[in-house]
């Protein structure tokens, strides 16, 4: 679907039950590693790194093998998981300066924090957003966040001593010599504790363990043979752990764990790395699908993220999922969870998938939809049923992969499969809508010229 028109925030509703005085509404807390590879993690297979909270949580809830990015890089991908739009559709989609910031969400796309604040719902951003300065119509606190701590500009998150941090619009200096994720984890506890009694959307966006690498402590890892740079890089994914560990305990501390929803995705794309060399092999990111390609790319390695989701009496123990979904689904499943009705106007790409967080099964869907704009180089990606097709710039031709037989996407099919190419190209064409600020020229499979649909017009998928 695509966006055909928009509603201001009170158009909202709630359902007449999720009305009652006498239901709560769930917390909903979404954290997101940044850069971070499911393979980092020891539930699902890393042996190198610990991470035993997260190891615990994925026995006491469900992990999902198969949680899909918006697309492969930060801030478009943030935007899809706060939008529930994919690249076609998106207002963002890449990482494009504009000032000391990135280009910013605009006024009349609305977000999931502005949907659950409509529900009653308290809403803080912690740690990094990149979608739009403070003076820009994509502040967080303007885009239905009451509260943000952290780093406005991804640019400037790569410095973890930074000289300086914003609470809310206001900068805050600093000596240059403080562990930036220090300051984000204590003001996101303490923001949880001051909102304990009433339901709360957390987006707790940690920017472990983005480059560059830098930890104030080694901890287990300095006194291992291992390279400063995999030493430093181990150290921050456990940062990462102990941080959620410190949340999850914060929780059950507050007795409020029975009424959170907690989903962590291990990154907003895939890893920085390649898993056949660097970092990258030597923590065997790849895990043992050995998927293909990294950050940047349109490839499962590039896309395909895992998600650990636990909600004690709610959501299953000890469960694994392989079914997909994607970021673009978490704004339709807050909407189900908090009991907020969308207006008609209003048209989203995701589905809701809460039925399939509390163990039941995924919605059936047509096709997942990707797309790419960095350095004039646009790549774009489906997936449709265990079909993956990939265009890796404008002007190549589709390739083709079974994902079932194929996870690491090594077998090309397309010239033994026209007729599976054909559907992929036109949803390739039709997934998305042509945008002034993300033009593209299309080419079908005969060479000749097929626009994409203009804004406005729209497409069921």
């Amino acid at each position: 679907m695509i966006v055909v028109g928009l509603m201001m925030l009170g158009t909202f509703r709630t359902t007449q039950a999720e009305e009652s005085a006498s239901i709560r509404k769930p917390n909903i807390i979404f954290i997101l590693g940044d850069d971070l590879a499911q393979g980092d993690l020891g539930c699902f297979g890393q042996k190198k790194i610990k991470t035993p909270n997260l190891d615990r949580m994925a026995d006491e809830g469900i992990k999902f093998t198969q949680l899909y990015s918006g697309t492969s890089v930060c801030a478009p991908s943030r935007a899809s998981l706060l939008t529930g739009l994919t690249m076609g559709h998106c207002p963002i989609r890449a990482n494009r300066e504009a000032g000391d910031g990135q280009m910013p969400l605009p006024t009349d796309i609305p977000t999931v924090a502005e949907l659950l604040k409509s529900a009653g719902y308290a809403a803080a951003c912690t740690g990094k957003w990149g979608l739009g300065m403070f003076d820009t119509t994509g502040s967080p606190l303007k885009k239905g966040f009451d509260h943000f701590f952290g780093y406005n500009c991804q640019r400037h998150a790569h410095s973890y001593f930074p000289s300086y941090l914003y609470s809310d619009d206001k900068r805050i200096e600093l000596d240059g010599k403080t562990y930036a994720q220090n300051l984000i984890a204590e003001d996101t506890l303490n923001w949880v504790r001051a909102h304990k009694d009433s339901p709360f959307f957390l987006f707790y966006a940690l920017t472990l363990p983005h480059g560059d690498y830098e930890i104030d402590d080694l901890g287990e890892y300095a006194a291992t043979d291992w390279s400063e740079a995999a030493k430093t890089y181990a150290a921050m994914v456990t940062r990462f752990d102990s941080d959620v560990g410190r949340l999850l305990a914060l929780l059950k501390e507050l007795k409020i764990d029975e009424d959170t929803l907690v989903i962590v995705a291990a990154g907003d794309n895939g890893s920085a790395f390649t898993p056949e060399r660097g970092l990258g092999k030597f923590f065997g990111q790849a895990t043992e699908k050995n998927l293909r390609g990294a950050k940047r790319s349109m490839y499962e390695g590039g896309l395909r993220q895992g998600a650990v989701v636990r909600w004690p009496g709610k959501v299953p123990a000890g469960k694994t999922s392989d079914e997909p979904w994607a970021f673009w689904d978490f704004l339709p499943t807050c909407a189900e969870l908090a009991g907020v009705q969308l207006p008609k106007q209003m048209k989203i790409d995701g589905l809701s998938v809460a039925s399939a967080l509390m163990g039941g099964d995924m919605p059936a869907r047509d096709y997942f939809y990707w797309e790419l704009h960095e350095k004039n180089h646009f790549q774009q990606a489906t997936r449709f049923g265990d079909w993956k097709a990939v265009r890796p710039k404008a002007d190549a031709p589709v390739e083709l992969y079974d994902l079932k037989s194929d996870p690491g996407e090594k077998s090309d099919l397309a010239s033994s499969m026209p007729e599976v190419v054909a559907k992929a190209e036109e949803i390739l064409r039709s997934g998305r809508v042509d945008s002034p600020a993300w033009p593209v020229k299309f080419k079908n499979s005969a060479g000749m010229p097929a626009a994409a649909p203009k804004a406005g017009e729209a497409r069921e998928p």
